[in-house]
């Protein structure tokens, strides 16, 4: 049970083409990640992005499940992070989230597992950019943590629309660059509310309901040398967008 119940906006969520679907930004971005076709969900709760795990939560049962969609209430932002180790060997796309920037430090290390191994399924982490007045106590912002990795940073303009937008381009790009992608989303907007022109939700290929019927492992994936020096340089060489 989240801290606020989203019951009555979920059944928004199944809604299809060319319908209008009205409520706050984290709604949208909830329907974004379903018609994008996620494998998985998962995330760590901190304002302000606390509410969408919220959505997700109550969605599940529902909606997620019937989808074949795996949702998890990760116990920290470092396991939140480890979950997208899913799309290093598989072509599933999956979306985490957390507070930022205090919570991308505790996801730190497994978060640069993943980005140096790179991934092959579109994967999308939604952050909170809890910065300015009135907010985390920790007046820093995500762009250096993006960098750093080599991590590219959406920031898209504040409509429901455009959230939608950025959310399934997201994961086009991170495919496209063999990367995961940092969506960000600042205080106000994550609560302010409007209207989305909503797609039909895509069906995973790869879900609970279908899942692969074989492991794959490439040994050049993992985080060890010599391979880590091929990972660098592959992030120029191969991944930039």
């Amino acid at each position: 049970m989240g801290e606020r119940s989203f019951a009555g906006d979920v059944k928004q969520l199944g809604y299809g083409a060319g319908e209008i679907l009205r409520g706050e930004g984290i709604l949208a971005i909830t329907k974004a990640l379903l018609q994008a076709g996620v494998s998985y969900v998962g995330g760590y709760p901190g304002a302000p992005v606390s509410y969408l795990i919220d959505v997700l939560a109550d969605a599940n049962e529902p909606l997620l499940k019937p989808l074949g969609i795996y949702f998890e209430q990760s116990g920290s932002e470092a396991a939140a992070a480890a979950l997208l180790g899913a799309s290093i060997n598989y072509p599933m796309r999956g979306a985490v989230t957390w507070k930022s920037v205090v919570g991308t430090n505790v996801a730190s290390d497994a978060l640069s597992h993943v980005a140096s191994a790179g991934v092959i399924g579109g994967s999308v982490i939604v952050i909170g950019e809890d910065y300015g007045e009135g907010a985390s106590i920790l007046q820093e912002r995500t762009h250096s943590a993006a960098l750093k990795s080599s991590i590219p940073l959406l920031d898209p303009r504040n409509s429901l629309q455009a959230f939608a937008r950025f959310v399934e381009e997201g994961f086009g790009l991170s495919e496209a660059c063999n990367e995961p992608v940092f969506f960000s989303i600042r205080i106000r907007a994550c609560h302010m509310r409007g209207t989305l022109r909503c797609r039909d939700n895509v069906r995973p290929a790869i879900s609970m309901l279908s899942p692969l019927g074989a492991p794959s492992f490439s040994i050049d994936r993992i985080n060890l040398p010599p391979f880590t020096y091929q990972m660098e340089a592959q992030k120029f060489e191969k991944r930039l967008p």
